[in-house]
């Protein structure tokens, strides 16, 4: 049996896969080498786990077949002799074989260039240096800004980094201050332009989903109004700030039933400075087609994570992006010198480590937390994979956190009553924006989508339970979740609504938005959803929850990661609870959620 074959019969490929294969198969009349053929269907099978493309050392990355794997050298060598594998330079196109082989990795070839293309893309924008004739004057404005700029305030550092670089990436973990920090850049920014004598920059704040976008525009524009109680800050500027935000895809202008966007590099977005917030959840696709779009002179500036869940889709740009450009405790001389007056003095290094060194500033650790919550602890263990920590931390307790062990279902027990009379208390308001502000007091997060301890089922269970089994399906207080994005609407994936009854007993489906701050729409008219009572991980990724409520599955399952522990768990601000047992505990925090990807090694090479 041909290990192709034995990978069918084992269920570890999809029928797509293994579809490819079989063309590639037809084509060569039968005569293709079977390794080739498994090659091809486990690139396809890798993209849909999330990795770029197979490294041929690590094929049980991509599929979970119980076989005997080739030799990854002689595997390189029967892929290099096919007429099906290209084999291009580390800068040039594949070509137009459908497979492309390099540095042990074979790639769909649509995947091998899109990281071909990001790489040569950010590394363009990278290498622009915008002028730097008013850093020095902007000093005063600096210092009210930045008050402790002098005694190695980060914030202060990634906003005068802004200032030389038309590239930058501000990472850190929630509540460390991204947003703050991104909105005094653009404030010194504006001030930069007008006292050099330009325009003002045309500026664009976008995240990758609508409820990012919403999240990103709020905090902004608190943000912004705490500018303005600054002595020495001109509300003029305040006023030139942008004070909404637009998903990625709206940005760059869909086509409808293509996959291109009306900006590219031949049609760059007209704009000067373009800010992305959640950047981890940015696929590799998407984070090409915008880099491209970049036009000329424009800068860049990236906010994220690198500690959260990648995006669902292939590819962990923001960490390939993180690594490639180090921690940048060292500057360049001639940029330290310069952002002297700014920061003081500035430890300098004549090294260059890669075309991105220097273009990355880490916020140090505050998580998003009221007082009623210490969380830091947790999420610095979880983050860090530390098992015994975790268990210690959740079993002895701390403030705001409690841990159910062994509890496999909240629906049942003493957490059911806890957990419906918040959504009660929802279903009996009749505003549709407080309604809205209280559905973010409480969500139920888990691991899985499907099965008993699924997103779908959950929702089922909870609402029967509020509305009874034979409820209307758009019951007074529904939560209903946005699954795919219509610009029609203005409605996008991962978008939360209520939906509550006229005078006249109609269903009407309320979302945030608009002039009076709420938009209603009829059920019958909405893109696909679901219900949000019960939320995955995922779906929850770039919201944040008064309560969060964790449900780990019985058995440990390959979407469990410590990267989903932590992306769960910080998306609490006053209280979190950690439904799990040890052994599904310890099998998460065990794995890394890993991306296959030459991103990295790409960005480091000038």
């Amino acid at each position: 049996m041909s290990l192709l074959d034995a990978l069918l019969r084992q269920g570890a490929l999809r029928a797509i896969d293994h579809a490819l294969a079989q063309s590639l198969r037809r084509l060569d009349e039968g005569n293709a080498d079977d390794r080739v053929l498994v090659a091809a269907a486990l690139a396809s099978a890798a993209v849909a786990r999330g990795h770029a493309g197979v490294d041929l050392a690590r094929p049980q990355l991509a599929c979970e077949g119980n076989v005997e794997w080739p030799d990854a050298a002689e595997w390189a060598d029967a892929l290099r002799g096919s007429r099906w594998v290209a084999q291009p330079p580390a800068d040039a196109a594949a070509g137009q074989a459908p497979l492309a082989i390099e540095n042990g990795m074979v790639y769909l070839r649509r995947y091998r260039e899109y990281e071909r293309r990001l790489a040569s893309g950010l590394r363009r924008i990278a290498a622009a240096t915008p002028g730097s004739s008013g850093v020095a004057a902007l000093a005063p404005l600096f210092a009210t800004l930045f008050p402790n700029a002098r005694d190695g305030d980060r914030q202060a550092r990634a906003a005068a980094l802004a200032l030389l670089r038309s590239l930058l990436l501000i990472t850190g973990g929630p509540g460390t201050g991204k947003t703050t920090t991104i909105t005094r850049v653009l404030l010194l920014l504006l001030a930069q332009a007008r006292l050099e004598g330009r325009p003002l920059p045309r500026i664009a704040l976008a995240a990758p989903t609508g409820r990012a976008a919403e999240r990103v525009a709020e905090s902004l524009r608190a943000a912004t109004e705490q500018l303005r109680t600054l002595s020495g800050v001109d509300a003029a500027l305040c006023d030139a700030l942008p004070d909404s935000a637009s998903t990625l895809h709206r940005l760059l202008g869909t086509i409808p039933d293509s996959p291109r966007f009306r900006h590219d590099a031949d049609h760059p977005l007209p704009l000067d400075v373009i800010v992305v917030d959640e950047a981890s959840m940015v696929d590799l696709p998407l984070m090409c087609k915008l880099v491209e779009a970049v036009p000329e002179g424009a800068r860049l500036i990236l906010l994220g994570d690198r500690d959260q869940l990648p995006s669902v889709e292939a590819g962990d740009v923001l960490a390939a992006i993180t690594d490639a450009a180090g921690e940048g405790e060292t500057l360049p001389p001639a940029v330290a010198a310069t952002l002297a007056p700014l920061l003081g003095e500035v430890q300098a290094d004549d090294a260059s480590v890669g075309p991105l060194s220097g273009h990355r500033v880490q916020l140090q650790r505050g998580f998003r937390q009221s007082a009623s919550l210490d969380l830091a602890p947790l999420a610095d263990a979880m983050r860090g994979g530390d098992a015994d920590t975790t268990l210690q931390l959740l079993r002895e307790g701390l403030r705001g956190v409690r841990f159910h062990e062994d509890v496999s279902d909240p629906l049942a027990g003493a957490a059911r009553e806890t957990l419906l009379s918040s959504w009660r208390e929802m279903m009996a308001l009749q505003e549709p924006q407080l309604a809205l502000q209280h559905a973010a007091r409480l969500r139920l997060l888990t691991a899985l989508r499907d099965g008993a301890q699924g997103a779908g089922v959950l929702n089922q269970r909870i609402e029967e339970a509020l509305a009874g089994a034979q409820r209307d399906p758009y019951f007074h207080g529904r939560l209903l979740l946005v699954t795919e994005n219509s610009y029609r609407h203005g409605l996008f994936n991962g978008d939360i609504g209520v939906c509550q009854h006229d005078a006249a007993g109609v269903p009407v489906a309320w979302f945030a938005g608009g002039s009076e701050g709420v938009r209603a729409f009829h059920p019958a008219s909405l893109p696909a959803h679901t219900g949000a009572f019960a939320m995955t991980v995922h779906k929850a990724q770039g919201s944040e929850f008064d309560t969060v409520w964790l449900l780990l599955p019985r058995q440990d399952a390959r979407t469990l990661s410590r990267e989903l522990l932590y992306t769960a768990v910080t998306r609490a601000r006053r209280e979190l609870h950690v439904c799990a047992s040890e052994d599904v505990l310890r099998a998460a925090l065990a794995r890394h959620a890993a991306r296959v990807s030459g991103l990295a090694s790409r960005l480091r090479t000038p």
